[in-house]
């Protein structure tokens, strides 16, 4: 095995990244590590990349990413997974285990979590490091390209889904039809709820009847048109932006849940009277535990849960990341390490 790998490492914050050689890292106990094949880009990735400073406590410089796949080739002290094994570096590196988050089954909240391409060297490398009790195992029959996006997007969708409280004869609404709303659709249509997709982007609506929404509106519309449905018993919003506020609560209706996925930093004007009047839940979700990954993974293989990935090689990482930024793709980009130089 190489002791040098390639990766792609913020090394000074908003700046583009810097893809060079770097030594490949070595297991401790309790730790595995892993030839990557794969490694999905993320929203998230843009946000740590263009924040004022390092994250508290991450090595500088950083390796991004937190959706990889690959396979173990060598194993810390303590480990037991065989050697070949397919495992992803989901965004959860570990937890504290012993904070009330962890002991009541919420541990993508533990306040002192450790998340890889944040407070750990993360994805967007040849090699990487994970926790031996936190690395999620691959299922056979998914493919390691298209499976990426799931380690942060895919289950990302699965908890809010699992939060909306979705059954048959309800109706949720899917504000923002980018990657992880496209997940939305397919985890929401698989309760039996009606569908409807909201996004700005007529092509996005399209990809979003294509995955099985059963109505789409223009975001200037869909107010309107939600509410001649019956209204929104459920609203999630993907869209990574305070201006859906208004719409939100213009088409909701009495007891409704509202779940935030998007990462918005802006406030949004809550009236505590309409809250009182109408009874709605307001929530918001963040990634998902060991559990929900291990439900979800076997769910997406099982029902084919899945949206376009546009293969990128690990040199043009920051053009991909430019193109993210700008709403440039038509589902998510993914590292093809194959592709690596």
């Amino acid at each position: 095995m190489s002791k040098m790998m390639w990766a792609a490492q913020l090394v000074e914050p908003r700046q583009p990244l810097q893809v060079s050689r770097v030594p490949v890292p070595r297991p401790g106990p309790g730790e595995l590590l892993l030839k990557l094949e794969t490694s999905g880009i993320c929203h998230t990735d843009l946000h740590v990349a263009d924040g004022q400073a390092f994250p508290s406590g991450a090595p500088e410089p950083l390796t991004l990413g937190h959706e990889g796949i690959g396979r173990v080739v060598e194993r810390g002290e303590g480990t037991t997974v065989p050697l070949g094994t397919r495992l992803g570096a989901p965004w959860l590196h570990d937890s504290c285990e012993h904070c009330r988050s962890c002991l009541t089954g919420w541990e993508s909240y533990c306040p002192t979590q450790r998340a890889h391409g944040y407070t750990v060297n993360g994805s967007f490398a040849e090699y990487v490091i994970v926790q031996e009790r936190y690395a999620a195992t691959i299922p056979e029959g998914l493919e390691s390209l298209p499976a990426a996006p799931l380690m942060c997007a895919g289950v990302t969708a699965y908890g809010g889904v699992m939060k909306a409280d979705l059954a048959p004869g309800k109706l949720a609404v899917i504000i923002g039809c980018g990657g992880l709303g496209q997940y939305g659709i397919q985890i929401a249509k698989l309760t039996g709820a009606t569908v409807v997709a909201v996004d700005t982007n007529p092509l996005k609506l399209s990809e979003a009847r294509t995955l099985g929404a059963d109505e789409c509106f223009l975001a200037e519309n869909a107010v309107e048109g939600v509410k001649a449905l019956g209204g929104a018993d459920a609203v999630l919003n993907f869209a990574p932006s305070n201006r859906v506020w208004p719409m939100v609560t213009g088409m909701v209706n009495n007891f409704a849940t509202i779940v935030s996925v998007a990462m918005v930093a802006e406030p949004v004007p809550l009236v505590l009277e309409w809250l009182t009047f109408n009874g709605c839940r307001i929530t918001g979700t963040s990634v998902g535990t060991r559990q929900q990954m291990h439900d979800f993974l076997a769910l997406a293989r099982r029902s084919g849960i899945g949206i376009d990935v546009e293969p990128v090689a690990l040199q043009d990482v920051n053009h991909a990341m430019q193109r993210l930024a700008r709403g440039d793709v038509k589902g998510r980009f993914v590292i093809d390490f194959s592709r690596s130089p």
